[in-house]
Order: structure tokens, then C-alpha cells, then sequence
């Protein structure tokens, strides 16, 4: 180790650190454009000057390593004037249009602005014009005239996505990003490129022009893609779901997320498609009901059926917690063995995040009791007790199982049919009682993902359910936030609620003695029943997740 000093405090560093990368760890901030951790050095944007002592010239603190002795300012007046001057170049040919940026409230540039730049510009010529507006790729806007050269977006394809696509061309103040001939920014990770630029030049062709940054809220959540479960924040306003950007967990997905992740998994839960309230389905079709006619009608018709003539499908796409008390009554009701549907697409995935199992919770449900049908033909056992009439009622949580028409024609012979469902799909279609289930935006919980780690998921918008909970809740507290707020009243207004909840209801009236103020209540007694998820907690788990017990003796490098 060697032994430095930074702005006076003196500690011990790895001699393979760079003097930004040492400070860091001390919780010194250095400021920087160009460096990032998990991208190589390019040393280009030169505003993380450092003075070191017995070093003739100021150095970058990017790409200097550091020594035993060595003595580091960060503040001293040869610094502020030199990152004076850095940021007064690189003004000289910025667009003053943060009023339209989409990157104002998280822009580096605009930050350091304030706290580095003496405000003011000895620069009297016309600004260098370049394009703006350019579709690099399909989900990535550029507006070339914001670019300050960090190359960040180009080492990440080139480093991280290896897909050599973006390159500078031209050079000195005409200098412009862009793709090589017949190339576009359209690998499956290139919107990683907007979170990696400092500025607003890279911009998400989905979000552009929705929302500022200090309009929203954002939820610590988790990716429902695949069964890498990447850890995400999500970001609402007006009760909707406006984007997904990663969050850090070096465990499980770094600083990245696919884009297939951050556009497709979040889009539902805002449509039109959603059910509104619990439907059963009456001579003139799906009618709209209340929780208790809907529970009434469950409850009614699973008591005319044996256990053996009951086909329960649990979901790898709903929670821990939703499964387990799926399992816990379908066994109540004296059903033997209680299935999942996998959704695996063979030969979609990589080395870098994207899986094949393409639901987020199928090593959870398996975990909790439940059984995965076979890959191929999946659904053959089933219909052929169907049509043999051993099965006579069917029972479906969260997940569209009916995709194939053939299907489709032989559960249409079913006596009775329930679903939890969010939005209208094939199950739905056929669905005697549907049971309005909240998203995975709308609910606590927990997923665990194919390396064993349970990581949490966390409301980030508002049902009816949660809105009633708040005891007092009025459409006239609503009124004051004004007709802005239309998308906000009418996710309020939905009646789903957390299909974990759901099965406690049917099971109180069914006759078992349950007992859950909470879904925390739930995970608590999984953690005393099952021994995958002994001695866990949602203390335990945390924001960055935690390996279930059998999973802890592999290593994380093997189980990616």
C-alpha cells in the first residue's frame, strides 16, 4: 500500500489506483467528464487537474497513479484556475439552450458551470453550428452541437457492448460524433450511451421532451426482462411510468441494462389494456364487479371441484411472495402439485447481461414449491387432461399461458376459469372470474434471479388499493395538484391490487386462518418455513439484494 495525501489527509492506497480512483474511496470528489470506472482511461476532458508536489505541471487525476509520498491539492489556486480555463473552452461553443435540454437537473456540465466556471465568457465570435436532431440509432438521439468529447459513448460500444459503431470525425472546434459509413447505434445495450453522457447530447429517443428530472420520482426497483433481474430505477410522474435507467450493483448488472429491458418492461402498466376492477363474466360478457362478488364467485366455484381437478399455474414473473401463498392454497384446497410456465428463448443471450430465461422470478417460484413444465410442449400434459376431462377448473397467476389457438380451443372446454391478470390477455379472453392484479410497478416484493439473489421490488406508483390506505384520501386533495394531474387520478382510480393480497382474501373466506398485515409478513414466514430462504430478511436483502444460503458457495463470476 502506499501512503498519500489528499487535501491534507493522509491515508493508505493501492499503488495500482489512479489518484481519482484513491480519492474516491476516501469520499474525496474529484471532477471529471471523461473518466469512468469500468471504461478505460481517455484523459481527454483535462477537468480533473491535480496539483502533486515535485510534479513541474499540473496532472490529470484520470490516469496518474499514485505513489508512496505523494501529496495531492485539489483545491489550491493553480487548480481553480486551470479548471477555470477548461470550462471556458469547453463553453465557447456549447448552445446555451439549457432551458430545452433534456440532461438540465442531471448535467454535469450544467453543475460544474455553477461551482467550477467563473460565469463569464471573453468569447465575442459566432458559435462552431453542427447537426442536431440526428438519429444515431433507433432508441438514440444526438444533438452534436452539445458534445463536449468525452468519447465515453465510444469506449463503452467499443469496451463494453463490443460493437465498434460511433467514431469522431473531422477534429479541432469541427470535430462531431457520429457512426461509421453504414453503421447505426443499434447494438442491444447502445442506450447505455445516454446515462454515460455528461451533457445533454445523447438523449432517448422514447423520453425526449416528457419530463424533467425534478418532475419525477424514482423508485429503486428491478428489470422484469429476463433473470439477470438488473437493478433499475424507475421514473414517474403523474403517476405514470415515464423511463427506466440502471442502477449500480456490482453483483448483478454494473452500471448497464439492455434496452430491451429499459423500453418493454414498463410500458403495461400505463395502458389501456389494464383491467380496472375484478370482471366476471355473465350472459352479456366480462362485467366489472367488486372484490367481494368476485372472491364470492372464486371461492363458490373451486369448492365444486376435487383437489385433483384443479390445475394450478403459478407465474415466473410475479413475486416470492405472490408464489408462495399461491402454493400455501392451492395445497388448502388440496391440490397436488401447483406448475410454471418457462419462457425461454434458446440462443438469445450473452456474455455481458441478457439471458435466455426471459422471466424474472423462475429460480424464486421453483424455490417456493413450484414445478416448471417442460420447455417443449410445455402445456401437452395439461391439455390432454383437459380433453380427457380430469381437469375441469384451471387456476392461473399472472402470466398468459394461452398464446397457441390449439390451446386456447381446449381450455375453452374447461368448466371454470380464474386469472390474476394485470391487462388483457389470451387467459383473460377465456377467463370465467379475472382477478385485477397490480404490475410489479404497483407492489413490495421480491424476485430472485438466476444466481440465487433475492433483490426487492418497491411501489412506484398508486392503485385505488394503496390510495384507500392512506385513510382520508380524497379526489379533492387531488384537485389541488390540478388537471396536470389526469394520469395520476386515473392510476388512483384503478382497483388492482398485489396478487399476494388477493390470495389472503380467498383464503380467509375459504376457511384457512392466515394471518398478513404486510407482504414483509409473508416473506417473514418464508424465511421460518422454507429453508432456501432461511435466516433472510427485507432488512437482510437491502437495496442490493442478497444470495439465497444453497446459492452463497458458488461464486458470482461462475453463475454469470
Amino acid at each position: 500500500m502506499a501512503k498519500i495525501t489528499i487535501d491534507g489527509k493522509e491515508f493508505d492506497a493501492d499503488p495500482k489506483q489512479t489518484i481519482i480512483q484513491a480519492a474516491l474511496d476516501q469520499g474525496i470528489s474529484i471532477p471529471h467528464f471523461c473518466w469512468h470506472p469500468k471504461l478505460s482511461v481517455a484523459g481527454n476532458c483535462r477537468i480533473c487537474l491535480v496539483e502533486v508536489e515535485k510534479m513541474p505541471k499540473l496532472a490529470i487525476a484520470c490516469s496518474t497513479l499514485v505513489a508512496d509520498g505523494m501529496i495531492v491539492k485539489t483545491e489550491s489556486a493553480k487548480v481553480v484556475n486551470a479548471r477555470e480555463a477548461v470550462m471556458e473552452f469547453l463553453l465557447i461553443n456549447h448552445p446555451l439552450d439549457c432551458p430545452i435540454c433534456d440532461e438540465a437537473g442531471e448535467c454535469k456540465l450544467q453543475d460544474y458551470a455553477y461551482r467550477l466556471s467563473v460565469g463569464v465568457s471573453r468569447f465575442d465570435f459566432n458559435k462552431v453550428r453542427k447537426p442536431k436532431r440526428v438519429e444515431l440509432g433507433p432508441n438514440v438521439t444526438l444533438d452534436t452541437e452539445r458534445c463536449i468529447m468525452c468519447s465515453r459513448c465510444i469506449r463503452f460500444c467499443d469496451e463494453i457492448a463490443k460493437e465498434t459503431q460511433l467514431v469522431f470525425t473531422q477534429r479541432g472546434d469541427h470535430v462531431e460524433l457520429t457512426t461509421f459509413p453504414g453503421e447505426a447505434l443499434d447494438n442491444p445495450y447502445a442506450m447505455n450511451t445516454i446515462d454515460l453522457c455528461p451533457v445533454g447530447a445523447l438523449t432517448s429517443s422514447d423520453f425526449r421532451f416528457k419530463a424533467r428530472v425534478w418532475e419525477m420520482s424514482s423508485t429503486e426497483s428491478v428489470c422484469q426482462g429476463c433473470s439477470r433481474g438488473c437493478n433499475t430505477k424507475m421514473w414517474v410522474r403523474n403517476n405514470e411510468v415515464l423511463r427506466l435507467t440502471p442502477r449500480f450493483n456490482a453483483s448483478v448488472n454494473d452500471y448497464w441494462m439492455c434496452d430491451e429491458g429499459r423500453l418493454n418492461t414498463f410500458k403495461h402498466v400505463n395502458a389501456e389494456t389494464r383491467f380496472k376492477a375484478p370482471m366476471i363474466r355473465k350472459q352479456q360478457g366480462l362485467v366489472e364487479v367488486g372484490w367481494d362478488e368476485a372472491i364470492a364467485r372464486v371461492v363458490s366455484e373451486l369448492r365444486s371441484f376435487k383437489g385433483h381437478e384443479i390445475a394450478a399455474v403459478a407465474s415466473a414473473f410475479a413475486t416470492n411472495e405472490d408464489n408462495y401463498l399461491f402454493v400455501k392454497l392451492m395445497r388448502h384446497l388440496g391440490v397436488g402439485k401447483v406448475v410454471y410456465l418457462p419462457h425461454v428463448k434458446r440462443g438469445d443471450q450473452d456474455d455481458i447481461l441478457i439471458r435466455e430465461d426471459k422471466t424474472p422470478n423462475s429460480c424464486g417460484a421453483s424455490a417456493v414449491g413450484a414445478t416448471a413444465l417442460p420447455e417443449h410442449g410445455p402445456l401437452a400434459g395439461l391439455l390432454e387432461e383437459i380433453q380427457r376431462g380430469v381437469i375441469k377448473a384451471l387456476y392461473v397467476v399472472d402470466d398468459d399461458i394461452l398464446t397457441d389457438p390449439v390451446a386456447a380451443e381446449a381450455f375453452s372446454r374447461l368448466d371454470f376459469v380464474v386469472a390474476h391478470a394485470s391487462n388483457d390477455n389470451g387467459v383473460s379472453a377465456l377467463a370465467d372470474v379475472i382477478l385485477a392484479s397490480s404490475t410489479y410497478a404497483e407492489r413490495h416484493g421480491t424476485m430472485t434471479n438466476f444466481q440465487g439473489r433475492v433483490q426487492r421490488i418497491r411501489p412506484a406508483v398508486a392503485t385505488a388499493e394503496q390510495d384507500r390506505a392512506l385513510d382520508g384520501f380524497s379526489m379533492s386533495r387531488l384537485d389541488k395538484f390540478g388537471s396536470h394531474n389526469d394520469r395520476w387520478m386515473r392510476g388512483a382510480r384503478r382497483d388492482a391490487r398485489p396478487t399476494w393480497r388477493i390470495l389472503a382474501n380467498l383464503a380467509g373466506v375459504l376457511g384457512a386462518k392466515w394471518k398478513y398485515a404486510t407482504v414483509e409478513d409473508v416473506f417473514a414466514e418464508m424465511a421460518s418455513t422454507l429453508p432456501a430462504f432461511k435466516g433472510l430478511s427485507y432488512q437482510r436483502v437491502g437495496s442490493q439484494g442478497v444470495v439465497l444460503p444453497a446459492n452463497q458457495e458458488t461464486p458470482a463470476s461462475v453463475q454469470r
